[in-house]
């Protein structure tokens, strides 16, 4: 796909999305505008919280994409968007379930309520709800059934690892999702500490127990997957060799040869 000829979701996808970007562009041709029309999509929705002034704003937005979505389900025909109208024509060339779309939007509703995890249980669950029905969606994309495949591990995995990755970026946002008690426990200030990058000295200890439940040995069968699950590890080894300290300066370089080792990965695996 030469950069001169991408489209509009693909261009969005390259420009704020270039990790699934790249596992896209590793994936058989054929599936490569699907995808990336898909992941313009959760692009849409993820954004949310960023672009509104005010939660109902972003819940009205979100209810536009849901009507969006469920009129294209009852057969209205899309309205000029550059979205909407590239994935009308993908849920019915690839007969995508309509119920990951609608899980996929009711999980932004909790950016939007501008609260913490409770604890880890409630951050394992806005990672499976934000990340699984989108993985869901690719094997069904890739003309795959999503319950024949160990999707949850492998989408638990990717956004565990990106929750953490983006630590930084979501303070300086005023917003966190690491776990309420986890944070109180080590003394660790929202407003006037994460927020303000002053992070708590053992907070570290938070990271390495969040990352602890990444599932090391696993195996997906599906190619999107097992690529998803190989950038990941990746992470997962780059912020341990920090010591779990989401603030070090090394963390904002791609892991050594990237690219490199997702390909090599895929192939020998």
């Amino acid at each position: 796909m030469a950069a001169h000829s991408l489209s509009y979701c693909a261009q969005l996808v390259k420009d704020h999305d270039p990790d699934r970007f790249l596992l896209t562009m590793l994936m058989r041709p054929e599936f490569h505008e699907d995808l990336l029309t898909l992941f313009a999509f959760n692009y849409e929705i993820a954004k949310t919280r960023e672009v509104v002034s005010e939660t109902m704003l972003g819940l009205m937005r979100l209810q536009w994409w849901r009507e969006q979505i469920k009129a294209l389900y009852d057969g209205t025909p899309a309205p000029e968007h550059e979205i909407l109208e590239p994935l009308a024509a993908l849920i019915k060339k690839r007969n995508l379930s309509n119920s990951y779309f609608e899980t996929l939007i009711y999980a932004r509703e909790f950016d939007l309520e501008g609260v913490l995890p409770a604890n880890m249980d409630g951050l394992m669950n806005y990672c499976d709800f934000t990340s699984s029905p989108l993985m869901s969606l690719v094997l069904e994309v890739m003309g795959e059934d999503p319950e024949s495949e160990s999707v949850h591990p492998a989408a638990l995995n990717y956004a565990v690892m990106g929750i953490l990755r983006a630590v930084p970026f979501h303070a300086r946002q005023r917003r966190c999702f690491l776990p309420e008690d986890a944070l109180k426990s080590i003394g660790q200030n929202i407003n006037g500490g994460l927020y303000e990058m002053k992070p708590a000295e053992r907070l570290p200890e938070v990271i390495a127990e969040i990352a602890g439940v990444f599932t090391i040995r696993l195996k997906p069968r599906n190619t999107y997957l097992k690529a998803a699950h190989l950038l990941a590890r990746q992470y997962h080894g780059q912020l341990k060799g920090q010591k779990f300290n989401v603030f070090s300066p090394k963390l904002l370089l791609p892991p050594p040869f990237k690219a490199l080792r997702l390909w090599l990965g895929l192939k020998f695996s």
